[in-house]
């Protein structure tokens, strides 16, 4: 043990005093300090005077400046770089603060409240004539900073070789994770302490199109809770991952440290800078209430205003989809037989054709015809164009050309017929990971889509990345990302991207990227399947950073029904899949079922037809990570409320309290709920459909079977 004397102890709290700043929320209950220990930069977070983030070191370590290194290079510790996470004198600070009041093209509210106390610390590297500025913004949900890198003569260009923030928690909290990786967020999420996540990782993953695992890593964003008495609910992520590499943290799990892991290039570097530059932000959200930490906002409000003059051609949209039946294996994206084809050689025309070829003319007219009927405004159409004969898994970089169909789809046609019926096609560009393939192609594809009317796009980049040896989430794939919304707005179409990095705020700049995946959604249902809490956890980490294209509204859950004797099912009751409409915010509204399942019960189809997409305000009612969700949103422009709650495996009883109606106003509410024999096992297609007037006092009581849900459409009384 070290002799600390009384001295060296008044001259440590000296020194400390003349290096350490604090910054206080807005409402005064969080606290940030920071300060130099030795030179090096740490802060720490309080709330409400109770330590949530203990001492944490930030800094980034470097690669030998203006030198690529390649990968067996890198880890040569001759080669190392001067880093920028020691040596520090404080040369300045200054203090800002914002409260202000925006309104997102799309969002869960009308009205977003960006309301911040700031404080942006000047370091400087006096051995080596550097600055840098480390800038924290304290919101009263929590902490955002990052790393700003100015214009200097010694910090012009530089290699980044990891960024090394730090949050060290003081306690062993309740987590729910996904093992880290560079390629894919399509894993189940795990339930644990984080003490246990080293034991629990090996076997915390499986199979991927792509995969590149960061061991006992874990993914952002993450959920946490203290539990006991006094419960907190801590969720780390980061915002406005912008010419920059996606993170993940590593995970100290004896001392329940985390550390950020950013993704490498194809030579093993993270990150390319060139100054003036910032890093993304790293956030900590915070609150003793589940439901607070589902209605922060921190992440947009992190990202930059949209630049874009005019964003009248930006709208949230309910559509349909010929997808479901090539999930299920009913039918098939490819036109042929053939398992060898060359676009711009192959003559297609030629082939034999498979006969399960789902992008056929009578078929998608068929599709037309029922979203037109029932008030939809898209439909999307997978397997159109030539190629998918042998467009995954072979690493070929010219896989699709985005604007030759197959034969049996006339896009002008169709587009015709679509367009006489209300109803927008929506294109669909898979890439195959080739991104270099789809940025040469990008302007013709697009120039199609304004050519035949279609506003909306949705990406895909199932498989490994081209340029080979980058990944989904690197420096230059991240970059990717944004120059296709970036060309896709020159041309005013929406953008779906599938398969890409997890949105973290950025639709508040690019309010064209209008929903993404980036997750296992509904489509997991008929490979490995979703547990039945999945979707009580999805809002609490995914959504936290932009809406998801979940692909809800499955009503044949059972498989069985098509292949008689398959054992697929998805794992949620019909009355569920309803309630996923309101619980989870999708812009880009998909009714992913086939047409004859939802015949059979247009009763409950209703509620599809019905529910907004875009809103005005949202109330969380409850919620629970894990277990349940409770959620009442007010649809965009109108009086109408609609309500949504989901449940896990155990069955539930709750109490839909209707306070946040008007007063003195009489509404109906037409309540769709599990029936009384419902299982989402055993009779999953079991639901009640009923009529009452509410107002601001009444209190519904509802049961929700396990893994089973209701959802509630609320109209004024004319």
């Amino acid at each position: 043990m070290k002799k600390i004397t009384i001295g060296t102890v008044l001259f440590s709290l000296m020194f400390t005093g003349l290096n350490a700043q604090s910054l206080k929320s807005p409402d005064g209950k969080f606290e940030m300090n920071f300060q130099l220990k030795s030179g090096v930069p740490y802060y720490n977070l309080k709330y409400n005077g109770g330590i949530v983030v203990e001492d944490s070191k930030l800094g980034l370590r470097l690669l030998k400046d203006g030198d690529i290194q390649f990968a067996s290079e890198i880890e040569n510790k001759n080669n190392e770089g001067k880093n920028l996470d020691y040596g520090f004198d404080k040369t300045a600070e200054k203090r800002d603060s914002k409260n202000e009041t925006w309104q997102p093209v799309l969002g869960e509210k009308k009205n977003y409240i960006n309301n911040y106390n700031e404080l942006a610390v000047t370091l400087n590297q006096k051995e080596n004539d550097r600055s840098i500025i480390v800038k924290f913004r304290l919101f009263n949900d929590g902490l955002g900073f990052r790393y700003e890198f100015p214009q200097q003569k010694n910090l012009n260009y530089f290699i980044i070789k990891e960024e090394d923030s730090e949050i060290d928690l003081p306690t062993d909290m309740k987590a729910w994770w996904l093992a880290g990786d560079y390629d894919t967020e399509e894993y189940v999420t795990q339930t644990s302490k984080l003490s246990e996540i080293p034991a629990k990782w090996p076997t915390s993953y499986e199979g991927n199109a792509s995969q590149n695992l960061v061991k006992n890593g874990v993914q952002m964003p993450l959920m946490m809770k203290k539990e006991g008495s006094n419960p907190l609910y801590v969720n780390i992520a980061e915002a406005a991952v912008i010419d920059y590499p996606a993170a993940n943290l590593e995970l100290d799990a004896t001392n329940f440290k985390f550390k950020t892991h950013l993704t490498p290039d194809a030579q093993g570097a993270k990150g390319y800078m060139q100054t003036p530059a910032t890093t993304p932000w790293r956030t900590i959200i915070v609150s003793p209430k589940a439901e607070e930490v589902l209605d922060s906002k921190m992440l947009f409000n992190l990202n930059e205003p949209t630049r874009y003059a005019d964003t009248s051609w930006i709208h949230p949209t309910k559509y349909m989809g010929v997808w479901w039946e090539m999930i299920i294996g009913k039918s098939q994206w490819a036109y042929s037989t053939a398992d060898n084809v060359h676009i711009g050689k192959t003559d297609f025309s030629k082939l034999t054709p498979n006969g399960k070829h789902a992008a056929n003319n009578t078929k998608v007219k068929e599709y037309i015809d029922f979203a037109a009927a029932n008030g939809f405004q898209g439909l999307l159409i997978e397997g159109w164009n030539i190629g998918w004969e042998d467009w995954f898994g072979h690493s070929k970089e010219f896989v699709f050309d985005f604007i030759t169909p197959y034969p049996d789809f006339d896009i002008k046609m169709l587009n015709d017929y679509a367009h006489s019926k209300g109803i927008k096609l929506i294109m669909h560009h898979e890439t195959s990971g080739s991104a270099s393939n789809y940025e040469r192609w990008a302007d013709k594809a697009f120039k199609l889509m304004n050519d035949y009317g279609y506003d909306a796009v949705k990406t895909g980049y199932v498989g490994n990345i081209i340029p080979r040896g980058e990944h989904h989430y690197s420096q230059w794939t991240i970059n990717h990302y944004r120059r296709i919304i970036e060309k896709a707005a020159e041309y005013k179409i929406m953008v779906n991207s599938h398969e890409s990095v997890r949105p973290s705020g950025e639709s508040r700049t690019y309010p064209n990227w209008i929903a993404a995946e980036a997750a296992r959604g509904t489509e997991f249902e008929a490979f490995a399947g979703n547990n039945p809490d999945h979707q009580t956890i999805l809002p609490f980490t995914r959504w936290m950073g932009g809406p998801m294209d979940y692909t809800p509204g499955i009503f044949q859950t059972k498989l069985d029904y098509y292949f008689p004797g398959d054992k697929r099912f998805v794992k949620t009751t019909l009355a569920k899949q309803l309630a996923l409409y309101v619980v989870m915010y999708q812009p880009l509204q998909m009714a992913a079922d086939l047409p004859e399942n939802y015949a059979r019960h247009m009763d409950a189809f209703q509620f599809i037809k019905d529910v907004a997409a875009d809103w005005d305000d949202t109330k969380i009612l409850s919620a629970e990570p894990g277990d349940y969700i409770h959620t009442a949103r007010k649809a965009k422009g109108t009086d109408n409320w609609f309500v949504g709650g989901i449940t896990d495996e155990n069955a539930r009883d709750f109490t839909v309290d209707f306070s946040f109606l008007d007063k003195g106003r009489k509404y109906e509410a037409t309540i769709y709920e599990d029936g009384k024999d419902a299982d989402y096992i055993n009779n999953p297609q079991s639901y009640h459909i009923y009529k009452k007037t509410v107002d601001s006092k009444t209190k519904l009581p509802v049961h929700l079977v396990r893994s089973g849900g209701y959802a509630i459409s609320v109209k004024p009384v004319k």
